[in-house]
């Protein structure tokens, strides 16, 4: 099941593991359609890649809408992989969390997620053949302070990917939840002054390129795994 000539569109392929995503899938042979809210760090993967750019911001429903709609436009079909990376994470307790912000985590992490599955899984099961990733975390099964938000969202992905993969059975199509633990992105930059305090060190963190490589080595398996888990070491 390699990925030489396999179609894939990656969100939040501008940076953190979604660059590195885009780099390690590229590799090895896949064609890739990559997005994010835009700028010139999207179009500098597109460039290294090989990738075609589509800008969207996935925190409006309509956006993920139209990048299916322009995705498939491009490659002329659906795609064989979808992998929803793209991320919101912020760190406040839950009485000090803004509605707004719950509202764009659960925009962006889930229901962006959720309107590919919708716009791609139709075709995916005529065909017979496709994989869904969903980029979760380990704030997905397990509590942790600060992460009302995030964790609802995460939780909510993992809920998706449990029904996807009942629903999906024997159809041909997979659908892959990649768990992994802190991994050493920008996203930290805002709390630099608390990591190794009472948030992990960066260097116990994973790196976007161990996480990427995990992600590509599962996507040529045959099957693929129903959950990803990945930890430091």
């Amino acid at each position: 099941m390699g990925l030489t000539g396999r179609a894939a569109l990656v969100t939040g392929g501008s940076r953190g593991i979604g660059r590195a995503l885009a780099r390690e899938l590229a590799d090895r042979g896949a064609e890739l359609v990559l997005s994010s809210r835009g700028g010139d760090a999207l179009e500098t993967v597109a460039g290294e890649t090989g990738a075609t750019a589509v800008a969207a911001d996935l925190a409006r429903g309509e956006e993920a809408d139209r990048l299916a709609g322009r995705t498939r436009e491009l490659l002329d079909r659906t795609p064989d992989v979808v992998v929803h990376n793209a991320g919101v994470f912020r760190l406040a307790p839950a009485h000090r969390t803004p509605p707004s912000v719950f509202e764009r985590h659960l925009a962006v992490n889930l229901e962006a997620g959720f309107r590919l599955v919708r716009a791609f899984l139709p075709e995916m099961l005529e065909r017979g053949s496709g994989l869904l990733v969903h980029m979760g975390s380990q704030a997905g099964r397990q509590a942790l302070p600060g992460n009302a938000a995030y964790s609802a969202s995460k939780y909510g992905l993992r809920g998706l990917h449990e029904v996807l993969t009942v629903e999906l059975e024997g159809r041909g199509v997979d659908s892959l939840l990649v768990e992994p633990g802190p991994v050493d992105t920008g996203a930290w930059d805002p709390l630099e002054e608390r990591l190794g305090e009472d948030l992990p060190p960066r260097d116990e963190m994973l790196r976007p390129g161990e996480v990427a490589r995990a992600v590509a080595d599962a996507l040529e398996q045959a099957p693929p795994p129903s959950v990803l888990p990945l930890t430091p070491g």
